[in-house]
């Protein structure tokens, strides 16, 4: 069941919106005029409506039982912020420049992960389409952009999204977006985009208003559990479906990055991850092209990755912290919170040759066993990194890699990753080894609201003992002090540090037994006592490559 309001050719709009649990829906005009429609309700608890000689630019609110009015659940444009109307948009009017495009192979992929507000000073999609040149001489060919749904304020992470069809209004609306992913396409970089499905943020959070979208049998770190196993779940289940096909369908993303799955609830006999696979695969058969799901689980569980015949999910990929953790902390004095369980050499060793570290091996800081073996998993089913968004801005002070240790091991960590059998992805100026903090911003309007991320926020830290206090997240310059700084490529350093990595980038695409991505004819040993990782890709001495770490 499709979702929102749709535009149709001929100037007529098809509303759908669930409330099982209502008595009375009906869609309220503002603009450009007032006037309210009713509409009526199916024998599922969806209400729908057809409103005739409208235009695009209408906004609208849902009236609830003759009272309380709010913005569309499936809003796929909110002009004036998360508590306004929701605005009507054209799809079909975006004429598209990507009929060629057919997407990259996953273990093609050069991913970048990118935040729009900081990744450039205009802090919108057209400033990253500004870019996109730089980006192609560095080697990337694969964009990863956080979250983009619809977030109280202009300034946030993501992460606080309550509207997950709408793209954010100051970053540039639906057709913004549209316009980057069609550049991205035009210039051969596809495009994974970052959507979360454990939780909304709480400003402007008005599911709840209509229907049963969350549980209060689990307990999310974030807020209400979304509710996919519990009464009344089959519509929820089916918005977040639609979700996914609505990226797809309407904005050409090959790709979505699904945050924190093992915050996702669901201990029904088909698990909404197994359904969003099925789905998916259902529509690339009509769209004749794939598109990926890209998991972030904690959890080192393949059956998120695994086949449906063996009982998996089937999710195409995952991302790895067990790699990044076992690097990081050989290149830094980080001991503290989940760094506690890493440290030696053999642990990386054992990453490069099976995935995970933690396969069913007892974790201190879990203070039990955790995980599953790994190591009959093909490489290219999982995504690593040396940092990312989580890593450098949950730091107190957002530190990134480059502001932690020398320049050689910046140049370490990056061959250790590009040269990797796996999925890299590279964070947002660590090319160049950005000196500019990622430090957690948010522009909440509501006080207690934002007293209490700046309390969680200290909270989160305890674990780690680092002293002092971290920076304000409400205060602008927090976030302004996180942008990218361009005019540092200028300087010698910088430069080297971009061309390095342009080299590795160019050596991965080019030998072909760094193509490809598999686990034959990977050979890994290690000497703790010297720090060293010998590890040989390569199945044929004519085609075999020695890296040592």
């Amino acid at each position: 069941m499709h979702l929102g309001a749709f535009y149709k050719q001929g100037g007529h709009c098809e509303f759908t919106v669930w409330a099982p649990l209502k008595d009375k829906l009906a869609v309220k005009i503002s603009a450009p005029e007032q006037k309210t429609i009713p509409l009526r309700k199916d024998p599922q608890g969806y209400w729908h409506g057809t409103i005739e000689e409208v235009s695009p630019d209408l906004r609208y609110l849902y009236e609830i039982d003759g009272k309380d009015q709010w913005p569309d659940p499936a809003s796929f444009f909110q002009p004036e912020g998360v508590h306004k109307p929701s605005g009507i948009i054209d799809h079909s009017s975006y004429a598209w420049g990507d009929e060629t495009w057919q997407s990259l192979p996953l273990n093609e992929m050069i991913i970048y992960e990118i935040h729009v507000g900081t990744f450039t000073d205009q802090g919108t999609f057209a400033g990253i389409i500004s870019k996109l040149d730089y980006l192609k001489s560095l080697g990337v060919n694969t964009i990863e952009i956080m979250p983009v749904a619809q977030f109280p304020g202009n300034r946030n992470w993501g992460y606080d999204g309550v509207h997950p069809f709408a793209v954010q209004n100051t970053y540039g609306g639906p057709t913004g977006f549209k316009q980057l992913i069609d550049a991205c396409h035009q210039n051969g970089i596809a495009v994974v985009l970052d959507v979360v499905y454990n939780h909304l943020g709480p400003e402007g959070n008005y599911l709840g208003n209509f229907a049963p979208y969350f549980t209060d049998k689990y307990q999310t770190p974030w807020g209400w559990a979304i509710n996919f196993d519990d009464h009344y779940c089959d519509g929820t289940r089916n918005y977040f479906i639609q979700n996914v096909l609505y990226w797809f369908e309407h904005f050409h993303i090959d790709g979505l990055r699904l945050d924190a799955i093992h915050g996702i609830f669901d201990f029904g006999a088909k698990h909404i991850l197994k359904e969003m696979a099925e789905a998916v695969e259902a529509f690339d058969k009509t769209s004749r092209r794939k598109h990926y799901l890209i998991a972030e689980s904690d959890l080192n569980d393949i059956r998120v990755i695994e086949p449906r015949e063996k009982g998996g999910h089937a999710l195409d990929a995952q991302w790895m912290d067990d790699f990044h953790h076992a690097l990081r902390t050989l290149l830094t004095e980080d001991r503290k919170g989940y760094y506690a369980d890493f440290g030696k050499i053999d642990q990386l060793a054992k990453s490069y040759k099976e995935g995970f570290v933690y396969d069913w091996t007892y974790s201190r800081h879990r203070k039990k066993y955790f995980g599953s073996s790994s190591a009959q998993v093909e490489p290219d089913q999982f995504v690593i990194f040396s940092q990312n968004h989580d890593q450098v801005g949950n730091r107190m002070q957002g530190e990134r890699l480059s502001q932690l240790v020398d320049f050689e091991s910046q140049k370490l960590a990056a061959a250790a990753v590009l040269l990797s059998p796996y999925i890299p992805m590279l964070f947002m100026g660590e090319e160049f080894g950005a000196q500019t903090p990622f430090q957690y911003f948010i522009s909440h309007l509501d006080p207690d609201l934002v007293k209490a991320v700046r309390e969680g926020r200290k909270r989160e830290f305890a674990a780690f003992q680092w002293q002092g206090d971290p920076p304000d997240p409400q205060d602008e310059k927090t976030f302004t002090r996180c942008r990218l700084d361009w005019n540092a490529l200028k300087e010698k350093k910088a430069a080297c540090l971009f061309a390095f990595y342009q080299e590795l980038i160019h050596i991965r695409k080019t030998l072909p037994c760094l193509r490809t991505l598999t686990r034959k004819g990977i050979q890994v040993s290690c000497d703790a006592a010297k720090s060293l990782i010998w590890l040989k890709r390569g199945e044929t001495t004519r085609d075999q490559v020695l890296l040592i770490l």
